[in-house]
C-alpha cells in the first residue's frame, strides 16, 4: 500500500514537472494558439482546459498572462472563421444530413433559433455551451450570415472567452500558489460551474418559451384538431 502511494506521488510530481517545463517554454503560446484553432472546428480538442492550465501556471510568473489571453483569443477567432468557411462552402447540406433525433441536429436547431432571435450575440453565449460554438459558427456560415458582422461579434466572443478562461486558471493558481494541481482543479471546477449555470439558464428559458407557446389562445384547439385529424387538414 505504502509503495503504491509513493509511486503515485512520484508520478504526480513528474507530471507537474513536465507541465512546469512546458508552461515555461516560449513554445507554449504557439501550442495554445494551435489548440484553440483546432477546437473552433474540431470540438474534441480541449482548448479551454489548455488555457485554464496556462492561467494556473501564469500565477507563478510563467507563462505571461496577457500573452496567454491574446493567443487564446486569436486562436479561437481563427478557428471560428474556419468553421464559418466550412459552413459557407457546404454546411447547409451537411446540416440537412444530420440525424433528426441526434444531439448534433438539436445543437444545429438551437443555433438556427439563436441566430434568428439574437443575431450575432448568440456567438458569445455559444462560447460557454458544450458543442455550441461549432454549431453556431457552422450554421452562420451555412445561412450566409454577413462576414463582417460575424467578424465583429466573433472578436467579442473570442476575446471574452480568452480572458475568462485564462483568469479562471489564474485565480486557481493564486489560491494554491504552492500546489498547482489543486489550483488547476479549482480552475476547472469554476469553469464547470459556469458551464452548468449557462446550461440551466438556457434550459429554463427554453422551458418558459415552450410553456408560453402552449398557453397561447387557440393552442389547445390546434392541438385537438391535430389529434382528431392525423396528417393535418386536407
Amino acid at each position: 500500500m505504502a509503495g503504491a502511494a509513493v509511486h503515485t506521488s512520484i508520478g504526480i510530481m513528474d507530471l507537474l514537472d513536465l507541465l512546469h517545463d512546458t508552461m515555461s517554454s516560449p513554445w507554449v503560446y504557439l501550442a495554445i494558439f494551435a489548440i484553440a484553432v483546432l477546437d473552433g472546428f474540431f470540438p474534441v480538442v480541449p482548448s479551454e482546459t489548455a488555457v485554464i492550465t496556462a492561467g494556473v501556471f501564469a500565477a507563478s510568473g510563467a507563462p505571461y498572462l496577457p500573452g496567454v489571453i491574446l493567443v487564446a483569443a486569436a486562436g479561437a477567432l481563427v478557428g471560428d472563421h474556419i468553421s464559418y468557411a466550412i459552413g459557407r462552402a457546404g454546411g447547409a447540406r451537411l446540416l440537412d444530413r444530420l440525424p433528426p433525433d441526434g444531439r448534433r441536429r438539436a445543437a444545429a436547431d438551437w443555433a438556427r433559433r439563436g441566430i434568428a432571435t439574437r443575431g450575432g450575440l448568440i456567438l458569445t453565449v455559444a462560447r460557454y455551451v458544450p458543442g455550441g460554438r461549432t454549431a453556431v459558427t457552422l450554421t452562420m456560415g451555412a445561412v450566409h450570415y454577413p462576414r463582417r458582422r460575424f467578424l465583429a461579434f466573433d472578436a467579442l466572443a473570442a476575446g471574452s472567452w480568452g480572458l475568462y478562461s485564462a483568469l479562471v486558471g489564474y485565480v486557481g493558481g493564486l489560491a494554491f500558489e504552492q500546489d498547482p494541481l489543486r489550483g488547476l482543479l479549482l480552475g476547472l471546477g469554476l469553469a464547470l460551474t459556469v458551464t452548468l449555470i449557462v446550461e440551466v439558464v438556457r434550459w429554463l428559458r427554453g422551458h418558459q418559451r415552450r410553456a408560453a407557446r402552449a398557453g397561447e389562445p387557440g393552442a389547445d384547439a390546434v392541438s385537438a384538431g391535430a389529434v382528431s385529424r392525423p396528417g393535418g387538414a386536407r
